[in-house]
């Protein structure tokens, strides 16, 4: 009976630390949105197009891979990395988490 308390107990602080990072992550991001409006920028892969989000020349986020599918390959166009570029800006600029779902990628049109 004492180890299951400890494993709930142990699934429990997991499960807080991950929301907290992710809390944490997102108020980061706000605080610098806040100070100027941020920039993207593509950048070529060695297989595409990855994308980075700056914010005061500083380096926020760098995707080189496109997220949320199960390859590990690059955007095929700039075209492309740079929608999903836009879209990790706008919810960065709205204070709500800049993750990107299967969803997101399917309004977009990006190429899969």
């Amino acid at each position: 009976m004492m180890m299951i308390i400890n494993v709930k107990k142990q699934f429990f602080w997991t499960k807080i630390q991950k929301n907290l990072f992710v809390l944490l992550a997102v108020l980061a991001f706000a605080a610098c949105s806040k100070k100027e409006p941020l920039q993207i920028a593509s950048f070529q892969t060695l297989t595409g197009w990855g994308y980075t989000i700056s914010n005061d020349n500083k380096i926020l986020i760098k995707q080189s891979i496109i997220p949320v599918i199960s390859e590990v390959k690059s955007f095929e166009s700039e075209e492309d990395a740079l929608k999903v570029a836009n879209l990790v800006a706008e919810k960065l600029s709205q204070n709500i988490s800049p993750s990107v779902t299967k969803n997101d990628l399917i309004l977009l049109k990006i190429k899969l």
